[in-house]
């Protein structure tokens, strides 16, 4: 399926894009991609997502054809764009999905905009990024690269994430995705994350949340989960057996299903956001 890829210009600095599809009267959900992919991370699962789901898959700062500026790279200056980027398509609010690092950002925008999150789910996403050997084995690894990063380097992260194949055809273009993303990049992302505080001990996240993990999962482990769950009150935590660090790639189907049942929760919410 050929999608409309639009671009938006931020009122914070960066030009970003994204897709979108979906009624505008539906529900508005927000996608984050992970680290060094972009809105691309999202197209197997958004085919399986109602017209009721008005989506909006961006690509973040330094990713993807994203703006590539020379510093920014933080977690507040991520979720600062996630605002920026509601303003600039006129949402209120919305429920806020992230992958990864991307789950990262989602928990730090629930706390700093809790008028604006009608509800998150967190994909693979850590609760924190201190104390994880295999992140930190990661951040040693790119001390010695440089520009062009090496495309084995960049496959092997790729797959790393990865319990079973996925299309060759996506997993390729993902690769390519990610060879996109300059060094300086890299590296700037991956410390602002493992620089940042916590967002769930900054604050209490009230939104709704569901929390879903593969127990396949290499960067992060049950443990990390369970205390993510129990650090956010009423969240739900569903593994998904078999899985690995990217969930959402390996099982687009049943995600996109369980982003539709906490967004429909959320419809009241939604519909008052929208000023209806």
């Amino acid at each position: 399926m050929t999608r409309e890829i639009k671009s938006v210009q931020l009122s914070n600095g960066p030009k970003l894009p994204y897709v979108e599809q979906g009624d505008q009267s539906g529900v508005p959900v927000v996608f984050l991609h992970g680290y060094t992919d972009s809105w691309r991370s999202f197209e197997p699962l958004l085919p399986h997502l109602p017209r009721s789901i008005h989506a909006f898959a961006m690509t973040q700062r330094g990713h993807g054809d994203a703006d590539r500026h020379a510093s920014g790279y933080g977690l507040e200056e991520f979720t600062g764009d996630v605002a920026a980027f509601m303003d600039a398509v006129a949402l209120e609010a919305a429920v806020i999905v992230g992958s990864s690092s991307g789950g990262y950002i989602a928990q730090r925008f629930a706390v700093d905009h809790p008028e604006r999150t009608l509800g998150i789910v967190l994909i693979g996403a850590p609760r924190s990024l201190r104390d994880k050997p295999a992140v930190s084995r990661f951040a040693d690894s790119l001390s010695e690269l440089s520009d062009p990063i090496d495309p084995a380097f960049v496959r092997e992260f790729v797959e790393s994430t990865l319990s079973r194949p996925v299309p060759p055809t996506f997993l390729e273009a993902m690769i390519g995705e990610s060879l996109k993303v300059p060094v300086h990049v890299w590296k700037a992302t991956l410390h602002g994350l493992l620089e940042a505080v916590p967002p769930t001990e900054i604050a209490t996240i009230a939104a709704p949340t569901l929390i879903l993990w593969g127990d396949r999962d290499e960067f992060l482990s049950r443990s990390d989960q369970e205390a993510l769950a129990a650090a956010i009150a009423g969240s739900r935590l569903v593994i998904y057996e078999g899985a690995g660090h990217v969930v959402l790639w390996e099982e687009p189907e049943r995600v996109a299903a369980d982003v539709v049942a906490l967004a429909e929760r959320t419809t009241p919410r939604a519909a008052l956001a929208r000023g209806h």
